[in-house]
């Protein structure tokens, strides 16, 4: 028997690691077919998201694969009641997917979850947090996570706490405060692992004896950044980590900003701790207003660069002024009474917005040489996308054209 054109016998053992349990046989189809599509299909893809909640991940699977033809899909799909993708919608996504299309890659990717003990959580699954599926059409398809399931079932009651990578001694400390007096309110911390704000709001909460959750921006079995090596051991042996993307996969600037959409949404709140006038951490209150989720803001010096993100926030975009634990709680209280929040007052347009040129860009080297099909497999983009922006950036000096391949320009956009 084969799944997929895949062996029974090879993949029974790997789907069952990343499922934790014993699976009947249309379970494990489904779970396979999810962890493919993770590996296909860039982090919040409409499209495949449609595909695979519309149709079911394996059958979706079976659609590309195959391929079917877009009328089919189409029909497919209006059975379904999902009458919004269109046929040019779907051509777009399978330009975008073919050149990913490949089940060795998620066996790979399954061989080494099992090495490292990943698990794969799909929708419904207990450990899900319900969280992300506010996130609508841009939802996850699937999540891979490491760590213990108490701390994935702490996401419920979770505050995000992100800022600056450049933090200052005040955003440290504050940080440290609100991380520990959060967790003796009954709180866990989610946030990104980064350095500064982030790093500082993990180990707080470590140190006292609470529940912290990291979403990476690449695989869960390459910790970024390297420097936090250490603490995203310690954070898998006393919380968990997660990310949508399989085991093997690289952290690229695209990835880090449709990763803050899954701090934002996990999490019951958001709070700013330190961020300058463009930091990334706007994205990721961005993300946590247009999901109806409170964000607060701590103020900082008025002379500081460092705050000057966060006074934004107040004074533009009528975020909560927060200055210490108990403030920061009230915005996400434990029992169960709804926040008063004005959303539209906050729902502004995350900041930090990256086209598909940086994606482009994000999936090449300086040295090595890569085609034009190897540069849209890895940044999700159609392999006539990938070609249209290649010569147009190479006019614009960003990128050059080699006898083995294309590379980019030192000092180029």
């Amino acid at each position: 028997m084969t799944l997929f054109g895949l062996g029974e016998n090879e993949l029974t053992p790997l789907v069952t690691a990343a499922a934790g349990r014993d699976l009947e046989r249309d379970e494990m189809e489904r779970l396979f077919a999810r962890a493919m599509w993770t590996g296909v299909a860039e982090p919040g893809d409409r499209i495949a998201h449609c595909l695979v909640e519309s149709l079911g991940p394996a059958v979706a699977l079976r659609a590309v694969l195959a391929p079917w033809t877009l009328g089919r899909i189409r029909e497919a799909l209006r059975e379904a009641g999902e009458h919004r993708v269109t046929e040019i919608e779907l051509n777009q996504g399978f330009e975008r997917w073919m050149p990913r299309l490949t089940t060795a890659d998620t066996m790979a990717a399954l061989r080494q979850a099992a090495r490292v003990g990943a698990r794969l959580l799909a929708p419904g699954d207990p450990l899900w947090p319900s969280g992300v599926d506010d996130l609508g059409d841009h939802a996850p398809i699937a999540l891979w996570a490491r760590g213990r399931d108490d701390a994935l079932a702490s996401l419920s009651r979770s505050i995000a706490l992100v800022g600056a990578r450049a933090a200052t001694s005040y955003g440290e400390h504050v940080t440290m405060e609100a991380s520990a007096g959060l967790v003796d309110r009954g709180h866990s911390i989610l946030s990104g692992a980064a350095y500064g704000i982030d790093g500082m709001a993990h180990r707080a909460a470590l140190a006292s004896h609470g529940y912290t959750v990291a979403i990476l921006a690449g695989g869960v079995d390459r910790f970024y950044p390297s420097g936090h090596d250490a603490l995203l051991c310690r954070i898998v042996e006393a919380g968990a980590v997660v990310s949508e993307l399989p085991c093997g996969q690289a952290p690229t600037k695209w990835r880090f900003l449709q990763r803050n959409r899954l701090i934002a949404a996990a999490s019951l709140a958001t709070v700013v701790i330190e961020a300058g006038w463009r930091s990334g951490a706007l994205n990721t209150a961005g993300h946590a207003a247009s999901v109806g989720r409170p964000v607060g803001a701590v103020p900082g010096p008025v002379t500081s660069a460092a705050s000057a993100g966060c006074h934004r926030l107040i004074r533009e975009y009528a975020a909560v002024c927060v200055t210490n634990p108990d403030q920061m709680a009230e915005l996400a209280p434990l029992d169960g009474l709804p926040v008063p929040f004005d959303r539209a007052a906050v729902a502004f347009a995350a900041s930090g917005h990256v086209d598909d040129s940086t994606r482009l860009l994000d999936a090449m080297s300086l040295r090595a040489p890569r085609d034009a099909a190897d540069i849209a497999a890895r940044s999700g983009l159609s392999l006539a996308a990938t070609r249209a922006l290649l010569g147009r950036l190479e006019l614009d000096g960003g990128v050059a054209e080699r006898e083995r391949g294309w590379v980019r320009v030192a000092g180029g956009r």
